[in-house]
């Protein structure tokens, strides 16, 4: 039994899109392959390949085609759906990242403590997060190219604010944990003197006595992500 293409997928999601799973539809090769973004002598090859395997039927009427998928074709296409929506259901729902702990220049402490980010704190992560920041430099590459998708995620959004003199930027939080024991936030700042191999942490209490850690101590932030 023949098995459905890889580069037949498109042919078919286009053809089910027009109606093609009851119904015949008039098509082209040139419109096919506008839509499936190939050459019209490609789009013309994908139909008449799916003709010899079954998967779709062909009534020509001089120069006019209409083409209605067989019940094989879209039960390939059910079966291939079936697969992509479990592989998606299951992919991992954590990020993690590992790297090293450094020191900070000391400035954490200052914006974490400011009336304007301490009660939003309070009010959307339910806590006033110990004065200061943990600092994590990603020493691997792969962290360092996986904390870039956290400025498009979704996090706990601590607006920005005025004191009448100047603004301060907003704050993202991420729930997570670090070395699988210390509740944390990874904090994403719209304003940072940190380039983007060092991280962030903020969390209740504080991290470097709780965690028994020092400088150049060794650490993993999970960070759980909603599908």
């Amino acid at each position: 039994m023949s098995e459905l293409k890889v580069q037949h997928i498109l042919t078919l999601s286009y053809l089910l899109s027009k109606g093609a799973k009851h119904n015949y539809v008039p098509i082209t090769t040139s419109s096919l392959g506008k839509n499936i973004k190939k050459s019209q002598q490609s789009a013309s090859k994908h139909l008449l390949e799916l003709e010899e395997n079954q998967f779709i039927e062909r009534i020509i009427s001089g120069r006019n085609a209409s083409v209605k998928i067989t019940p094989k074709g879209f039960s390939e296409m059910v079966k291939l759906s079936n697969i992509l929506q479990k592989s998606l259901d299951s992919f991992p729902s954590v990020i993690e990242l590992k790297g090293t702990l450094v020191s900070g220049m000391g400035e954490g402490a200052y914006y974490m403590g400011l009336k304007g980010y301490t009660k939003q704190f309070e009010s959307k992560i339910g806590y006033v997060p110990f004065p200061g920041t943990l600092n994590v430099r990603l020493d691997n590459k792969i962290h360092q190219e996986s904390i870039k998708q956290f400025e498009f995620l979704d996090g706990i959004k601590i607006k920005s604010f005025s004191d009448g003199k100047r603004t301060y930027g907003w704050v993202k939080c991420f729930s997570g944990k670090l070395n699988n024991s210390i509740n944390c936030n990874l904090i994403i700042l719209e304003r940072t003197h940190h380039d983007s191999s060092v991280i962030e942490l903020i969390s209740k209490v504080c991290i470097r006595k709780n965690a028994k850690l020092k400088d150049g101590s060794k650490v993993t932030i999970k960070i759980p992500i909603k599908n």
